[in-house]
Parts: structure tokens; C-alpha cells; sequence
């Protein structure tokens, strides 16, 4: 006998970031329909999941692009069979070529459809591309005010050039995949390392003064990280500055410093 589920509210949308616009559909639904989209993600994936309590069922695109609306929501009523709600925002497209708004959603639907209206921060529509925006040029303050939290992302610590721990100071350095990555440069951050937060000080980007690789590498702040495998996560406070190439090693130390300094005022 194939169990069937007895979920009667989802909301749906793509929640990349699970923002505070996302968390005004998300509160009045049991459960969340996720369209996955793959990659340039603020929550890639099952992530997503980790910023809600409410499960998270996900749909491919792939598999659900070539629907017509009328077939979407059957879709719907057949995998979640006792729903009597739905809850969408207010820009909510769906079906073949989009060709299905809110407005339709409610026609088709027989039970209740919450439509959720704009959502701004002050005078700021909130959408995932409105904070990749931010991210991109650095404005970490306003990215984390329209997530409601501080931007993270996670990788799997790999070995770096060594130049670090020998000539500057010592980092972790971090293979990651999938996210939307800020402004090159340097960051107040919080790195979390075997379960625990540390205050720390980031940088990612190309190392245009020494091998020219890119790199994400975090420095802990006033604590020694002997030995560290798997994957670490990294918060997102404050910018620094923005990566440029110093003269000499020297150079770096001495901005390296500064840039500790800085971290401290805004993390520890």
C-alpha cells in the first residue's frame, strides 16, 4: 500500500535564501514545495531546509518546466491528496512559459489560496536577486538585513598555498561550490569549526599578491585550530576592504594586522 501524506497547507516558490519575504509565505503553511533550480544558490539545495522548521518537499524544474498550469496543480493534488491550501507571493509564476500567475492559481485550485503581497525593507522590494545584487558589491549589512540573518555559506577544507601559517598568518582554507560568493575581499566573519563559532577574519578571492589562485580562507581569531577536516561553515558580518595587490609580503602583514583589528570591533 503506498502511504500518502496528510499535509493540507504548502507553500511554494523556489525560497533561495529563505528570506524574510519567504518567511511571511513559510508561517502560514504546514509544509514547503520547493521548484529547485541548480546553482548561483544563496541556499543551495537540501539547505535551504536548515533556516525552517517546516518540511521541505522538492520539485526539480526539470522535471515540472514542461507542465501546463492545469497539470501543475493536478500534480499537486495528487501528491499531496488532503491540501486545502496553498500560499504563494504576490509575483508567483508557474507552468509551461510561466503562463500561470496567482490570479490563475486561484481558478484552478478548489480549496484556499494565500496570495502574500510585496514585501520591503525600508523601501526595498526583498527578492533572492535583490541580495545577490547585494552581495555582489560588497553590502553585507543590508544582504543580511533582507535575510533576517547573517549570509553563510560552506566548503570542505582543503590545503592551501602553505604561505600562511610560514610567512603571514594561519588559515583554513575552504573548497566551496554552489553559492552565490560576495565582493572579493576581506571580511568580518564567524567561522564554525567542529560545532562551535569562532570570530574570524575572511578572505576570498583571487591572492593577486602572491600565487594568483582564488581562495576562501578564514583566520580564527585568538584561538589555535590544531586539526580541522570536513566541511566548515562561514558567516558573513562586515566588509573590510576590498582585495587589492600589495608591493611585498611585508605589505600584506602589515594590512593583515589591520585587518584583524578591524574584525575584532565587529565580531568578538
Amino acid at each position: 500500500m503506498k502511504l500518502k501524506n496528510t499535509i493540507k497547507s504548502i507553500a511554494i516558490g523556489s525560497f533561495d535564501g529563505i528570506h524574510i519575504a519567504h518567511q511571511k509565505l513559510i508561517e502560514q503553511a504546514e509544509a514547503i514545495v520547493i521548484i529547485e533550480r541548480n546553482g548561483g544558490y544563496l541556499t543551495p539545495g537540501y539547505k535551504r531546509s536548515l533556516y525552517t522548521s517546516k518540511m521541505c518537499c522538492f520539485y526539480h524544474l526539470d522535471k515540472v518546466r514542461s507542465l501546463s498550469p492545469e497539470a501543475f496543480v493536478s500534480k499537486l493534488k495528487e501528491d499531496f491528496p488532503q491540501l486545502e491550501k496553498i500560499v504563494v507571493g504576490y509575483d508567483f509564476a508557474f507552468g509551461k512559459s510561466k503562463a500561470g500567475d496567482a490570479v490563475h492559481l486561484e481558478a484552478l485550485f478548489d480549496g484556499e489560496v494565500s496570495i502574500v503581497k510585496e514585501v520591503s525593507y525600508e523601501g526595498i522590494s526583498v527578492h533572492s536577486r535583490t541580495i545577490r545584487a547585494y552581495l555582489a558589491e560588497g553590502n553585507i549589512e543590508m544582504a543580511n538585513s533582507l535575510l533576517g540573518r547573517e549570509y553563510r555559506i560552506d566548503g570542505e577544507v582543503i590545503t592551501g598555498q602553505g604561505l600562511g601559517k610560514k610567512e603571514l598568518v594561519p588559515t583554513l582554507n575552504l573548497y566551496v561550490e554552489d553559492y552565490q560568493l560576495p565582493l572579493e575581499g576581506v571580511y568580518a566573519t564567524r567561522t564554525k569549526v567542529n560545532g562551535i563559532w569562532y570570530p574570524s577574519v575572511s578572505f576570498l578571492g583571487y591572492r593577486v599578491t602572491t600565487d594568483g589562485s582564488f581562495a576562501v580562507e578564514s583566520h580564527i581569531l585568538d584561538e589555535e585550530i590544531v586539526q580541522v577536516h570536513g566541511r566548515v561553515w562561514l558567516e558573513f558580518v562586515a566588509l573590510i576592504r576590498e582585495n587589492k595587490k600589495f608591493d611585498s609580503l611585508d605589505a600584506l602583514k602589515e594590512q593583515i594586522k589591520a585587518d584583524i583589528s578591524q574584525a575584532k570591533k565587529r565580531v568578538v
